[in-house]
């Protein structure tokens, strides 16, 4: 099987000092990557049969609409404020490097299942507000499923849901 950590970048002291920052960006432009990558996503949700597909702002919205229309289901985006038009929630969360809110659009979600995806898993900040965000409106979350999880940060111990990584790295 192919590694996909070939084509990410890494950049240290980005975004700011003791910040190693992983670049997802070579691999999106390398179509065979991008092919790999949402094969993988593909593969490792389909089992899950959710409804629904959630992609978090604004990376998670690249891989979220390949799955979900792949696999028949709806998408969702979870976006930061003043994103998203109509009738919104929202919810802040603390990140490795700072603060930021979340919004959703009120929508009857009850009962439904979802998948979260995003390209990286620090501290799971964004992961748990998003999933606390579905839920509020009723969503049974069943996973989240990232590009890069980040093991050192422990962001998946911190969150009560199964955590599905294509690529991992220790430090």
């Amino acid at each position: 099987m192919e590694d996909l950590k070939k084509w990410i970048k890494s950049y240290p002291d980005f975004p700011s000092k003791g910040i190693l920052f992983r670049d997802i960006s070579p691999l999106l432009a390398e179509p065979k990557a991008l092919s790999l990558l949402k094969d993988r996503f593909i593969e490792t949700i389909k089992p899950l049969n959710a409804d629904y597909v959630a992609g978090i702002d604004a990376r998670g919205f690249l891989f979220c609409t390949l799955v979900a229309e792949n696999l028949g289901q709806g998408a969702l985006m979870i976006r930061k404020p003043n994103k998203l038009p109509g009738e919104l929630i929202e919810k802040s969360y603390e990140l490795e490097y700072g603060s930021n809110s979340l919004t959703v659009q009120k929508k009857d979600l009850e009962g439904k299942s979802i998948v979260i995806v995003d390209d990286l898993l620090a501290t799971g900040g964004s992961m748990q507000c998003s999933k606390e965000l579905l839920e509020s409106l009723g969503a049974n979350v069943v996973a989240g499923a990232v590009v890069i999880e980040l093991k050192s940060l422990k962001g998946s111990s911190a969150l009560n849901m199964p955590i599905i990584s294509l690529i991992s790295y220790e430090d």
